[in-house]
């Protein structure tokens, strides 16, 4: 409240057209006598946050916010949750995806790699990666396994010969692996509000596998999705498209051509809806 308080005498000054308010639904309440234009983001799930868990409350934000901008359709969804239909047409709700600039990646020098990124626990399903992975590498010795992240709380230990665990690790080299990635996997548990390992795998053309959690399938338009999640789900798919190089290759193609959630694409959304509030 001190913060929000602060901003608010800042901000009669300034008079702003807009004021966006990233993942903090309960501030909203506190802004309105600024008298100007709220908007809200989610970035996860509403009604796991402070301030939009009860129907109650997003009704509230309904009436007070001129937008309300989700990262996914599943996010959108999760906060129309047991309110009424009439709702659900409502024009304040807007869904942007989050976004990437996409590269262009020469398939052909694409390598040998299946990689894990993100934190390694159960919740994003690191050992069911792992449970897969180990059985994949015995068996295809000329492949091999990269791993990116950190989870200090939850220690989940595998070893092979072909498998490097590179620890946490700057985006930019997160998206330099993804480059060189054939198969990128992201078989999370937790209901994922977006996932952003998808995204960015897509956009430096891997083949991916996800779980159906959340907001994931909506990360991709061409990819492989477990509809069982379990590590001999995970090992089938990841064994088709290793002995299948012509379905491999067809999805990294397509996961390359049909890549849309590009920072161009996002930000033009985003100025047509300012646009929108604001009488020029």
């Amino acid at each position: 409240k001190e913060f929000v308080n602060k901003f608010i005498l800042e901000q009669k000054k300034e008079k702003p057209d807009i004021i966006e308010v990233h993942n903090r639904p309960s501030y909203i309440n506190l802004l309105v006598e600024l008298n100007t234009n709220l908007v809200l983001y989610f970035h996860n799930d509403p009604i796991s946050m402070d301030g939009s868990r009860s129907s109650k409350e997003r009704v509230s934000l309904l009436n007070t916010c001129k937008k309300i901008v989700f990262n996914s359709e599943w996010s959108k969804k999760q906060f129309l949750k047991n309110l009424q239909s009439f709702y659900h047409k409502s024009k304040k709700l807007i869904v942007i995806h989050q976004s990437i600039n996409q590269s262009n990646v020469d398939i052909s020098k694409k390598k040998k790699i299946i990689s894990f990124v993100g934190k390694l626990n159960s919740a994003k399903g690191y050992d069911i990666f792992c449970n897969a992975i180990i059985k994949v590498l015995n068996k295809y010795p000329d492949w091999k396994a990269v791993v990116a992240g950190d989870e200090p709380r939850e220690v989940i230990n595998v070893k092979h010969k072909n498998l490097t665990n590179l620890g946490f690790q700057k985006h930019s080299k997160i998206l330099d692996l993804f480059s060189k990635t054939s198969i990128a996997v992201a078989c999370s548990r937790w209901e994922e509000p977006f996932g952003r390992t998808s995204l960015e795998a897509a956009s430096r053309a891997c083949a991916v596998i996800i779980s159906t959690r959340g907001g994931l399938p909506e990360t991709i338009t061409n990819g492989v999705i477990l509809r069982k999640l379990n590590s001999n789900s995970l090992y089938n798919s990841i064994v088709k498209l290793i002995q299948n190089r012509k379905q491999l290759i067809d999805l990294q193609v397509k996961s390359k051509n049909n890549f849309y959630l590009t920072d161009k694409y996002i930000s033009t959304k985003i100025d047509n809806y300012r646009d929108s509030l604001i009488n020029k």
